[in-house]
């Protein structure tokens, strides 16, 4: 798609969105915060919607998992290569989950607990406490699972790793510099 037939709210360098809630967790900082869901067992969270979006909650409990999709606030700026948490060699960006992206978007595919007003409960959470949150999407097995698939570097990975160390906070590179 050539930039003239981007559709005119959306250029090349700019996009707006606005969050829709933030979500809630004990993770204050990136470092010790799960690197995965799967990594975050029954870490609890809370999404707290903002008032305008209640009427899109109609039907979300019936969903035992929920996609997350929300802003990286305290990652650092985008790098084009990192070493990834679960690695010690180098890799390209878009080959890892690292936060520090072009657009630092993050993907969770948390367990609903319970949908209560405007505060959604969930577990497994790898999020940082007060993230904006950018959507929220249901997890349909039948769509999002596709069983084991090849998996590139990190089918060989030696790094086991559950939690975040500093490489990719914002402010301990600050105080670093």
């Amino acid at each position: 798609m050539t930039d003239e037939a981007l559709p005119l709210e959306i250029s090349k360098r700019s996009l707006r969105l606005s969050p829709i809630g933030t979500i809630r967790t004990p993770f204050r900082e990136p470092t010790g915060t799960p690197i995965q869901p799967s990594r975050a067992a029954s870490a609890p969270g809370q999404i707290h919607l903002h008032e305008e979006y209640r009427e899109a909650l109609k039907d979300l409990a019936g969903f035992e998992r929920i996609w997350l999709i929300y802003w990286l606030h305290k990652a650092i700026g985008p790098k084009l290569q990192v070493i990834p948490f679960l690695d010690t060699v180098e890799r390209g960006v878009f080959a890892t989950r690292s936060p520090a992206r072009p657009n630092p978007i993050g993907l969770s595919a948390v367990r609903l607990v319970r949908v209560e007003g405007l505060i959604i409960d969930v577990e497994g959470v790898d999020i940082v406490d007060g993230t904006p949150l950018l959507d929220i999407k249901p997890y349909v097995s039948e769509f999002d699972s596709f069983g084991k698939q090849r998996a590139g570097w990190f089918d060989g990975a030696a790094v086991r790793r559950d939690m975040a160390d500093d490489r990719f906070d914002i402010e301990r590179q600050a105080e670093t510099e």
